[in-house]
């Protein structure tokens, strides 16, 4: 599957704005958002005039980048967020953040959703008990979403848990210490970390 494997943090450059990409280092004063205020490349210091279009693509591709789904992947979360009842745009960010890989970072048990994805992909993760290594698995209530037992005693857990400096998500209930997840309700439809205007993304499909 495609997937983009440049530098991150031209990506939040690009949006201007952190989009936390790069865990706790996003945090800091090396954080390439305060260091370099304007978009990458060549042309990156001058004036855009921002249209109506430009601010709604800007805004879907903020989304997209945030949860790491290609193009094709985010309208299949479109087209489903459309169908249901509700806010089609609380809708859609609700599906985003009921991926597997996503509730694997809001745990705390990935400093970043780029690392929560290959840590699933890597068979490091089950839910309700059984190996789940696919990252776009769609969590859904009182799933219990865990740390496989042979994998507790890895580096990179226990960096990620003792780092986790993140308010938790009020639809989690997380056992640290026993490396679990509960997912109690499901998400509200709002990125805790990122502010994504979702009625823009909306207007963009919609055109």
């Amino acid at each position: 599957m495609a997937r983009y494997t440049g530098p991150v943090c031209k990506l939040c450059r690009r949006e201007r704005t952190k989009l936390f990409l790069k865990g706790d280092r996003c945090t800091t004063d090396r954080c390439a958002v305060e260091r370099r205020t304007y978009p990458p490349g060549q042309h990156g210091r001058r004036r855009v005039k921002e249209t109506d279009y430009l601010i709604q693509l800007r805004e879907k591709q903020k989304a997209r980048r945030v949860y790491g789904v290609m193009e094709k992947q985010f309208r299949d979360y479109y087209a489903k967020a459309v169908k249901q009842k509700g806010r089609t745009g609380e809708n859609l960010i609700r599906l985003l953040e009921s991926r597997l890989d996503n509730v694997v970072y809001r745990a705390g048990f990935a400093v970043s959703c780029k690392q929560a994805r290959q840590l699933v992909l890597h068979g490091h993760i089950q839910v309700n008990g059984r190996k789940v290594d696919i990252p776009s698995y769609q969590a859904k209530q009182g799933m219990v979403v865990s740390v496989a037992p042979k994998s507790r005693e890895s580096a990179v857990f226990k960096i990620a848990t003792e780092s986790f400096h993140r308010e938790q998500v009020p639809w989690l209930q997380v056992d640290r210490k026993g490396m679990t997840a509960t997912v109690i309700e499901l998400p509200s439809g709002i990125n805790p970390d990122v502010q994504i205007r979702d009625e823009l993304i909306v207007e963009l499909y919609s055109r």
